[in-house]
């Protein structure tokens, strides 16, 4: 069962409410995604930390339910 995009947006933004978050369908088959998630909660974490904490959000579904995310992160500027 395919993830929508809608619901991955949902549950980032649930744990992180101020960020600027885009997110793409790559293949059309609702499994495979690029996003692109700014948050100010990502300031003074290395990309591995920010990775985790996007991941975190998802709680769980990575690689169950949503089969392929590419990420890119990024402090937000004020």
């Amino acid at each position: 069962m395919a993830m929508q995009a809608s619901e991955i947006e949902r549950m980032i933004r649930e744990a992180f409410p101020d960020a600027a978050i885009e997110i793409k369908d790559l293949a059309g088959d609702g499994d495979h995604y690029a996003a692109t998630v700014k948050s100010a909660a990502f300031k003074g974490k290395t990309r591995v930390q920010q990775h985790q904490m996007v991941y975190a959000a998802l709680k769980g579904n990575m690689g169950g339910v949503l089969h392929a995310l590419a990420l890119t992160t990024a402090p937000l500027e004020n």
